[in-house]
């Protein structure tokens, strides 16, 4: 049983899964982010236009599209930190896990909406 004061929590294999969880997650936000591109610079009305992303709807994909993949996979990291909590292993990888995630997508959401906006 992991005692919370005497911060034990050495778990190689949790560990590798956690790290596998966010290195899946970054892969499928950035193909969803390399579909999405390709998507707006083959669309018609962007085409004249020497920016990619030219219209409401091609922002809104390049936007939404990865960072809900991100924002999902944070909610799935403190989710998992929780049942890894309740079940007394080593939760503090996952809550770390949660945590990175979640500073990649702010950082992914407010990059991405001031490089769209301008």
């Amino acid at each position: 049983m992991v005692d919370d004061v005497e911060k034990r929590w050495h778990d190689p294999g949790m560990y590798r899964h956690a790290a596998g969880y966010c290195v899946g997650v970054l892969i499928v936000a950035g193909l969803l982010f390399l579909a999405v591109d390709e998507w707006a610079g083959r669309r018609e009305t962007c085409a004249q236009s020497p920016r990619t992303f030219c219209d409401g709807t091609s922002q809104a994909a390049i936007l939404g599209g990865p960072g809900l993949v991100l924002v999902i996979g944070t909610v799935g990291a403190f989710v998992t930190t929780y049942r890894v909590w309740r079940q007394r292993r080593a939760w503090p990888i996952w809550q770390g896990a949660g945590w990175f995630l979640m500073v990649v997508t702010l950082a992914y959401l407010s990059i991405g909406t001031g490089s769209v906006m301008s």
